[in-house]
C-alpha cells in the first residue's frame, strides 16, 4: 500500500459530487482516480475545495485549506500550476494537466517545472503534442482518462427505434455549430428526428454561473429550434446518462481545438453509441471510423453520415457491435495502474 496526495485548487467538489450531479471532465477525472487508487488498496488523501472533510469510498476528501502534507509516496498535483510546489518530500510528483500544453511555455510556468521537474501526464499522443521537447519537466507519460465503469457494462441492443441524436459536451464547444448543421442539413432530410441536448452551466459548479452568460446565446439559439427537433434537456448526472445513451442512435460533436481527451465521445462509444465528429483535435484517437463512427473533414459529410446512422438499422448494429467490443477495455482501474507505474509505485 502507498501513500498517494492529490490536489486541485478548482472548483468546490468531492468524491460525492459525481453520484449527486453533472460534474465537468478534469473533475470527474480525477474522483475517479483517487477512487481507483483507494479501491486499489492505497491510502488516499484528496485536497480540494471541498467544505468538510470526509471519507468516501476509501478516500480522504480534506478542504485544501487546512494544507497540503509534505510527504507522500506519490503526489499528483492537479492541473493548477500553484500546486507543483507542494509536498515538497514526496519521493514522486506528477503534474496532470487536462488543457493543451501551451500555456506551459510561458516564464512564470517554467521555472516552476524547471525546479520541481514532476513528470508530466498527458491523456492522449495529440495531447502530448502541444508541449514541445524543449520544454522543461522531469519526464512526459500518455495516460488516457479512463472510462467509468457505469458505461461499460452494456449489453448488445436492437437500434432504437426511434432516430434520436444526442450531444453531451460543453455547449461552447461548437454546439451553434451542430444546430446550424442539423437546422439546414439533418432535419429537412429527416424531419422526424430529434436531437436531445444535455449541457449547460450546472455541469461546472460556482465556476459555471461565469460560465452561464457565455452559454446563454447557444443555449437560447438551441430552445429556438424547437419546431426542427431540437430538446433541450440540461445537464444530467452520470447515471442518468447511461440511460439517454442507451435510447441514442448517435451521438453527434464537431470537436474543438483546446479539447484534449473528450470524455463524452469516450462514454457513447463504451455504451455502444455511434458517433459522428470531424477530424479535430483529439477525436480521431477517440474513435474507429467506418468502424464505430465516423471521423469526418466537414459538415456535408457530417451531415451524410449522421443521416446514416439515424436511418441505417445494419449499420447502426455493425458499429454498435464494434464499439462494445473494442471501445470500453480501459477504464480507471487500467489507468491507476498506469499512474503506479510512472509513480514507481510498482516492482
Amino acid at each position: 500500500m502507498a501513500t498517494i496526495v492529490m490536489s486541485d485548487d478548482g472548483i468546490v467538489f468531492d468524491g460525492t459530487s459525481l453520484d449527486e450531479g453533472p460534474l465537468g471532465g478534469a473533475e470527474t477525472s480525477f474522483v475517479e482516480l483517487a477512487n481507483a487508487f483507494a479501491q486499489r488498496g492505497h491510502d488516499v488523501l484528496a485536497c480540494t475545495r471541498c467544505l468538510t472533510e470526509r471519507v468516501y469510498r476509501g478516500v480522504r476528501w480534506r478542504p485544501i485549506e487546512q494544507g497540503i502534507p509534505d510527504q507522500a509516496d506519490l503526489y499528483i498535483a492537479n492541473r493548477g500550476d500553484k500546486l507543483i510546489r507542494h509536498c515538497q518530500d514526496a519521493h514522486q510528483t506528477i503534474f496532470w494537466i487536462h488543457n493543451p500544453a501551451h500555456y506551459l511555455l510561458k516564464a512564470r510556468y517554467q521555472w516552476k517545472l524547471a525546479l520541481r521537474r514532476p513528470i508530466i501526464v498527458f491523456s492522449g499522443p495529440s495531447h502530448a503534442g502541444t508541449y514541445p521537447g524543449w520544454a522543461f519537466g522531469g519526464g512526459r507519460e500518455v495516460v488516457p482518462y479512463g472510462v467509468s465503469d457505469l458505461f461499460r457494462h452494456a449489453h448488445e441492443r436492437q437500434a432504437p427505434p426511434f432516430p434520436r441524436a444526442i450531444f453531451t459536451s460543453n455547449p461552447l464547444r461548437s454546439l451553434d455549430w451542430l444546430l446550424n448543421v442539423w437546422a439546414t442539413r439533418i432535419h429537412p432530410a429527416m424531419p422526424q428526428a430529434e436531437l436531445h441536448i444535455f449541457a449547460g452551466a450546472a455541469t461546472y459548479g460556482s465556476a459555471g454561473d461565469a460560465k452561464a452568460e457565455q452559454m446563454r446565446p447557444v443555449l437560447e439559439q438551441a430552445a429556438a429550434l424547437s419546431a426542427q427537433g431540437v430538446v433541450l434537456r440540461g445537464p444530467v448526472a452520470k447515471a442518468r446518462l447511461v440511460e439517454e445513451l442507451a435510447a441514442a442512435r448517435v451521438l453527434l460533436y464537431r470537436g474543438d481545438v483546446g479539447e484534449t481527451f473528450c470524455s463524452a465521445v469516450a462514454e457513447a462509444q463504451a455504451m455502444g453509441v455511434p458517433v459522428v465528429v470531424e477530424a479535430i483535435a483529439c477525436l480521431p484517437e477517440r474513435i474507429r471510423t467506418g468502424e464505430t463512427g465516423f471521423c469526418v473533414e466537414d459538415e456535408e459529410a457530417f451531415a451524410a453520415a449522421a443521416l446514416r446512422l439515424l436511418r441505417e438499422d445494419g449499420l447502426w448494429r455493425d458499429q454498435h457491435r464494434a464499439a462494445l467490443a473494442r471501445q470500453r477495455g480501459w477504464g480507471w482501474d487500467q489507468a491507476a495502474m498506469a499512474f503506479e507505474r510512472i509513480g514507481g509505485l510498482t516492482g
